[in-house]
């Protein structure tokens, strides 16, 4: 499944290459793309993990860059 997320108040691109990385290390996630400049998230998940993968993707958001909203 891809599916793609409005991310708001992105401070850098380092934070979004921190995402990003993060992201892909999730169990469940094929890839994932963050566009600082454009301020948007892409995922591409396993579909039968598509809910255990938004929690993680929220947990992992908060740890490295909490005053970013993700908005599913």
């Amino acid at each position: 499944m891809l599916k793609t997320y409005k991310l708001e108040n992105l401070d850098c691109a380092h934070c979004a290459a921190k995402l990003e990385s993060a992201f892909n290390e999730i169990e469940g996630v094929i890839k994932a793309s963050v566009n600082f400049m454009a301020q948007k998230l892409v995922l591409e998940m396993e579909d039968e993990k598509v809910d255990s993968v938004l929690k993680e993707v929220e947990k992992v958001k908060n740890k490295i860059e909490p005053d970013c909203e993700i908005i599913f």
